[in-house]
C-alpha cells in the first residue's frame, strides 16, 4: 500500500461527512449527558430523600426511552444516514406503522449513534486539543504551558516526542473516525433497513404505479392511435380525390377536424389523470364508454370502413368499468381492422346476464397476415384490460379471416 493510498481516509471527504453524522450523535446525546450528571449529584447529595430520586429517575428514563422508539426518530435517522454516510436506505413507506422488531432495531441504531458520537465528541475535546498543544509547543507556541506538565512517561523537554504523539493522536482520531463512519455506514441497512412488512408494501406500491403508468399508456394508444389512423386514412382518400371529388375532400376535412378534436379530449383526459395522480387537478373529460358506441362506428365509417354493427341490450346497464373497457376493446379492434384488414368489420356486441360478450371479425391482407399474428401494443392492452376484468379473450387469424372475441364479467346491480 502505497502513502498516498494509506492517508486518504484522513482526507476523503466522505470521512468528514460521516465525522459529522458520528458528531450529531453527540450533540443529541448531550441532554441524556445533563440528566445523568444532574441524577449522580442528586444521589450523593444527602438532604434529598432518595425516594424521590428514584421515583424522578424512572420518569426520566421513561422520557429517554421514548425517542428511540418512534418512527419519526427513524426517519430523521434514515434521512441523516442517506445524506451523511451516503447508505442508499429506502424511505419509510407512508402510513405504515413500524411492528415491534423494526422499532427494536432502530432503538439499538439510535442508542448506538448517541454513544459512539458521544465518545468521539468527548475525544475531540480531549484529545485534539491535547494533540494541538504538542505539536505547536515544536514551534515554540505555548511551550510555557507544557514545559511544566508530565505527560506520562514524556514531560515538557521532550519535545520532540510529544510533537510525534501529538501527530499519532491526529492521525489516529482520523482513522478511529473513518472506521468508526464505514462502520455504520455497514450496519445501517442492518438496523434501518425496512422490514419484511415495509418491503412488501413498497412492493405494493411500485406495482400500483406500474400499474396505473400501463393504464395510461394504454389509454394514449387505444384513443389517440385510433384518432390518427382515421385521420391519416382520410387524409389519404382525400388526396387521391383532391382534383374530382371536392365533396368528398370536404367531408374528408371534417371528419378529420371532428377525429381531431376527439383526441384532444381523449389527450386532456388522460393528462389531467397524470396531474391527479400527482395531487393536482382532477381530470374534467369523462371517459367514453359503450354508450359512446355509435359515434365510434360512425367516425370509423367515415374513415371509409365497413362496419356492420350488431348489438343485443342496452350498454348504458353495464357497470362502467366494464363498459369503458368494453369500449376500448372495440376502438382498438376498428383501429386495427381499418389499418391492416381488408373488406367490412362485422361487430357484435351482446349483453348476457352477468356477462358482455365482444366479437370482430373482418378479412385479413395476406400480405399483412404475418404482421398482424405478431403481438402488438394494442393486443397487449386489449389483454391486459380484459385479465383485469376476470374474463378471457382470443385474439388472432381464423382462416382468412381476423377474430377478436371477447367476454367480460360483471355483478348485475338490482
Amino acid at each position: 500500500m502505497t502513502l498516498r493510498a494509506a492517508l486518504a481516509p484522513l482526507v476523503a471527504g466522505t470521512t468528514w461527512r460521516r465525522g459529522v453524522f458520528l458528531l450529531l450523535g453527540g450533540v443529541l446525546a448531550l441532554p441524556y449527558g445533563v440528566l445523568a450528571v444532574t441524577f449522580a449529584e442528586m444521589l450523593t447529595a444527602s438532604e434529598v430523600p432518595r425516594s424521590l430520586v428514584y421515583a424522578l429517575l424512572v420518569v426520566a428514563a421513561l422520557i429517554a426511552v421514548v425517542p428511540l422508539l418512534l418512527d419519526g426518530s427513524r426517519a430523521l435517522e434514515i434521512a441523516a444516514v442517506r445524506a451523511l454516510l451516503g447508505v442508499d436506505l429506502p424511505e419509510p413507506a407512508l402510513g405504515h406503522r413500524g411492528d415491534r422488531e423494526t422499532r427494536l432495531r432502530s432503538a439499538l441504531w439510535i442508542a448506538t449513534h448517541l454513544i459512539v458520537g458521544a465518545l468521539v465528541m468527548l475525544a475531540l475535546f480531549s484529545a485534539l486539543p491535547m494533540a494541538l498543544a504538542f505539536i505547536a509547543q515544536q514551534f515554540g507556541i505555548g511551550a510555557e504551558l507544557t514545559s511544566r506538565e508530565r505527560f506520562g512517561p514524556l514531560d515538557g523537554r521532550d519535545s520532540g516526542w510529544l510533537t510525534v504523539t501529538g501527530v499519532a493522536l491526529l492521525v489516529g482520531l482520523g482513522y478511529a473516525v473513518a472506521g468508526l463512519g464505514a462502520l455504520a455506514g455497514l450496519m445501517a441497512p442492518v438496523l434501518l433497513g425496512p422490514a419484511q412488512a415495509e418491503r412488501i408494501a413498497a412492493l405494493e406500491a411500485r406495482a400500483t404505479r406500474l400499474a396505473e403508468r400501463n393504464r395510461l399508456a394504454r389509454e394514449l394508444h387505444d384513443s389517440v392511435g385510433h384518432a390518427l389512423t382515421v385521420a391519416t386514412l382520410q387524409a389519404g382518400a382525400a388526396r387521391q380525390v383532391l382534383d374530382t371529388d371536392p365533396e368528398f375532400v370536404r367531408r374528408a376535412l371534417t371528419a378529420i377536424e371532428d377525429v381531431g378534436r376527439t383526441a384532444m379530449d381523449e389527450l386532456d383526459h388522460v393528462l389531467g389523470l397524470l396531474r391527479d395522480a400527482g395531487g393536482g387537478a382532477r381530470a374534467v373529460t369523462p371517459q367514453r364508454t359503450l354508450a359512446d358506441l355509435d359515434r365510434l362506428v360512425t367516425d370509423t365509417r367515415a374513415a371509409g370502413l365497413t362496419v356492420h354493427a350488431h348489438r343485443v341490450g342496452d350498454p348504458t346497464r353495464l357497470p362502467p368499468a366494464v363498459s369503458r373497457e368494453g369500449y376500448r376493446i372495440v376502438q382498438e379492434g376498428l383501429t386495427n381492422a381499418a389499418r391492416y384488414g381488408h373488406g367490412p368489420v362485422t361487430l357484435r356486441l351482446d349483453l348476457h346476464p352477468g356477462a358482455l360478450e365482444l366479437e370482430l371479425v373482418n378479412a385479413v391482407r395476406q400480405p399483412d397476415r404475418a404482421e398482424l399474428g405478431r403481438p402488438g401494443r394494442g393486443l397487449d392492452g386489449m389483454r391486459e384490460r380484459v385479465l383485469l376484468l376476470g374474463g378471457r379473450i382470443s385474439v388472432g387469424p381464423d382462416g382468412d379471416r381476423w377474430l377478436i372475441r371477447a367476454r367480460l364479467p360483471y355483478e348485475e346491480t338490482t
